[in-house]
């Protein structure tokens, strides 16, 4: 702990600091599925034709059937929900753990937490992009870490880092495991010992300043641990990403993180004050939390978005709020997809977007109805009112339209006059207010689309999301020009049942935050979908850069996206990132070869040898 948290953790309550026992266990295996996403009692499933999803952690559980899901996937995929492909069965054994003696003595000697079982390094070895599990569900992964620590404090981190870089390890940090990127895949032609330091240990609350509305928290607390702390004192974050329940803060630290609150909360980079980091060199930090400080350039910001490749963030210090007095839903109708975007931009130029907005175009809105519950006959009388607003009244087609869900937070007041403004601004647009029960079931609706990808794998359907950020002049085109794309690749390939739909998730003055979903049903000549898959994705993602697109938002760059890294930050670009590395990370002990093709990679035997 630095001088200045030392005296300011004397002026505070100590009755804030808290040990917080994570909702994720350190066996994480024992709760979330070791081979696809979420919960182990979490899961869509099939029975006699029909749809239910288990567990009673989100609404539409409960073992509850889901009339209208099945109906979807046959019209969608053509297929029968006794096509069940085998299912995936866990590994009885695993590749051998190459351990470097001296280092793992020294790690004994230390007492900390430690494994080298198989079942513990394996779901360390991946995050969640396709190419991940599949790679998992079908044994493929050839190398997975040979060795797992827990460290519970900043001081046990400085010990193992100093340990690895003395001896040459590789290591990787890992916090949620929900990376999307593959930043924290397994390299798999990595000889040194690889070693996993597992964050979720590091999970305490380590000071609160209420006055000035700032605390400090160790990295590897989970995003629903973190918000249930606060909560509890009556204050709140704010940033809630789509995988809240399961990433970790050092993790939204390392990938520039953005939530869907962050019209009012900010993203990561704005709610971040202080980052402290462990690279091989020593530790990086600033030691000022002034709310806003010029001190040359911002380091926080070189931490921001390095993904594990520089070093492993410890405590960070952050904003809070004071929790909002109101929290109100709503939703919006649109004919027609163009018309949804144009009335967000007009919201985001008056700068009064409520905490969230989200716009999904006809198909995402087609697919939240197939997930739709029945309750009875009033539900069917709504629903047929509904139908007759939208067609006869407006004239909407009910194949065109868009739906977009609210979120509004404050206080009554502020809510009330954000309210009557946006519905005024929707009006101008052809947007019918469709209700609050409708915006409040589209936003927790996001926490269940992740699951659906496991049900698809089951079926020999593969499915993937990817985002950008796009100026808002050329947000229509880049939709339109995308699907396009996917389309003419899918017809290339002889792919009859698919799907391509998007949506925009963010908001802001100059452009917004566009979401892809794809996913295809695979024939049984296709030797390896997901090869496929990537292939008309990366299509899709340099059509995306053509018409204006980045090369994401918020999910990162990883591996997977590093081919389209120098064309986004220029030669010079990159050739700063890699003087950062070989000033932190001379040895590459932080190898998880992220952001860099091998083409641009470093070459650190060359490097070794100048030193």
């Amino acid at each position: 702990m630095s001088k200045f948290d030392t005296n300011l953790t004397k002026s505070l309550d100590q009755s804030t600091i808290k040990n917080v026992e994570s909702v994720i266990p350190k066996k994480r295996q024992d709760l979330l599925k070791w081979s696809g996403w979420g919960y182990r009692d979490s899961k869509f499933y099939p029975k006699h034709e029909e749809v239910f999803f288990s567990g009673a952690r989100y609404p539409i559980g409960g073992d509850v059937k889901l009339p209208h899901f099945g109906d979807w996937i046959r019209r969608n995929f053509n297929l029968k929900m006794d096509d069940l492909l085998s299912q995936p069965q866990k590994p009885l054994e695993y590749p051998e753990p190459k351990l470097d003696e001296i280092f793992y003595e020294a790690i004994q000697e230390l007492n900390i937490d430690y494994s080298i079982t198989g079942e513990d390094r394996l779901v360390r070895c991946h995050g969640q992009t396709l190419h991940d599990i599949y790679c998992l569900r079908n044994g493929k992964f050839e190398r997975i870490p040979d060795l797992i620590l827990w460290p519970k404090s900043h001081e046990e981190v400085v010990k193992i880092v100093k340990l690895a870089t003395e001896n040459n390890i590789c290591i990787i940090p890992f916090g949620g495991g929900t990376s999307v990127s593959g930043s924290i895949t397994c390299p798999q032609d990595e000889k040194r010992c690889i070693t996993v330091i597992d964050t979720t240990q590091m999970n305490r609350l380590l000071w609160l300043d209420k006055q000035n509305l700032v605390a400090c928290f160790e990295s590897g607390i989970v995003g629903q641990d973190l918000e249930r702390v606060l909560q509890e004192e009556g204050l709140t974050m704010g940033h809630e990403p789509d995988s809240i329940e399961f990433s970790t803060l050092g993790g939204w630290v390392a990938t520039r993180a953005s939530g869907m609150k962050k019209n009012v909360y900010g993203n990561i980079e704005d709610i971040v004050i202080r980052v402290k980091m462990v690279t091989s060199k020593g530790i990086l930090e600033r030691n000022i939390s002034a709310p806003r400080v010029s001190c040359g350039p911002d380091f926080n910001q070189l931490i921001l978005g390095s993904e594990g490749t520089l070093g492993i963030v410890t405590e960070v210090v952050v904003k809070v709020r004071p929790l909002p007095p109101v929290k109100k839903y709503g939703s919006l109708v649109f004919p027609d997809f163009e018309s949804g975007i144009r009335c967000l931009r007009e919201i985001a130029k008056k700068r009064c977007q409520p905490a969230s907005i989200r716009l999904m175009d006809n198909e995402q809105f087609v697919f939240g109805q197939a997930l739709k519950l029945d309750t009875g006959i009033f539900a069917s009388f709504v629903d047929g009112l509904k139908n007759f607003l939208l067609t006869k009244v407006k004239g909407y087609d009910l194949t065109k339209v868009s739906v977009a869900t609210l979120l509004f937070e404050g206080d009554k007041e502020e809510v009330d006059r954000q309210e009557k403004l946006i519905y005024e601004i929707a009006d101008q647009y052809s947007g019918l207010k469709a209700g609050e029960t409708n915006g409040q079931k589209g936003y927790v609706l996001t926490f269940v689309i992740a699951y659906i990808r496991d049900l698809g794998l089951d079926y020999g359907i593969v499915a993937e999301s990817f985002e950008t950020s796009v100026p808002w002049d050329k947000c229509e085109s880049l939709c339109r020009n995308t699907k396009a794309v996917v389309r003419q690749e899918c017809k290339k390939h002889g792919i009859d049942h698919y799907l391509i739909s998007c949506r925009v998730t963010q908001t802001y003055d100059a452009g917004a935050c566009v979401y892809f979903y794809f996913g295809f049903r695979w024939n049984t000549e296709c030797q390896n979908p997901v090869d496929l898959y990537e292939e008309i994705e990366l299509m899709a993602r340099n059509e995306i850069l053509a018409s204006g697109g980045s090369i994401s938002h918020h999910h990162g760059i990883g591996k997977i996206r590093a081919r389209w890294y120098k064309q986004s930050v220029s030669s010079i670009g990159v050739s700063l990132y890699k003087a950062a590395k070989m000033e932190l990370d001379p040895r590459n002990i932080f190898g998880l070869n992220n952001l860099l093709t091998p083409e641009d990679a470093i070459d650190f035997e060359k490097l070794q040898s100048k030193l």
